[in-house]
């Protein structure tokens, strides 16, 4: 018997490098230091992905998009998330909702949070209202809070995909 609803965290890290920009959730930030990664080091993506994959039962983004994979050095991260959408929908599960926590020193996410919040619900094909994006420091403790890099946190839910029938009685489409 499959489960109707599915719950999926994911976790990513990434240390600051050379470089003028981020990447995070697919919106280019300027900063004063880039990330050191295989693609584009996106965290909130990666993060996202590591949930929908774990929510469907498919593994990890290291078991689909290897860093040992050429294909993937340099990739957009969003590529990541549409690969993953078809697996979803290949098993009729569709997302529900998405929220997603930064935690980094810098850069400071307010003046990003609606345009990233509004990348991720295009991406994932939800409304607005679906995706939240909260940001915390680490009060200057450990490598993040001495801003040596940033880490995401993301947890997803997931539901089967039925065009006919809601999950619950008062659930409107």
């Amino acid at each position: 018997m499959s489960t109707d609803i599915r719950v999926g965290s994911g976790i990513d890290v990434h240390a600051f490098g050379p470089g003028d920009s981020l990447v995070l959730g697919g919106v280019r930030i300027a900063h004063t230091r880039g990330v050191v990664a295989h693609s584009d080091g996106d965290v909130l993506l990666h993060a996202l992905v590591d949930a929908l994959l774990g929510a469907a039962g498919l593994g990890d983004i290291g078991e689909h998009f290897p860093d040992s994979d050429p294909q993937w050095k340099g990739a957009d991260s969003r590529r990541f998330v549409a690969a993953v959408l078809r697996m979803l929908e290949r098993r009729s599960l569709r997302v529900v909702n998405a929220d997603l926590t930064l935690l980094a020193q810098q850069p400071r996410l307010a003046p990003w949070r609606e345009r990233i919040r509004h990348s991720i619900a295009t991406l994932l094909g939800v409304e607005l209202q679906c995706i939240n994006l909260k940001a915390t420091t680490t009060e200057h403790l450990g490598f993040l809070g001495r801003n040596e890099g940033l880490m995401a946190m993301a947890t997803v839910l997931l539901s089967r995909a039925s065009p006919t029938a809601p999950l619950s009685p008062d659930a409107k489409s």
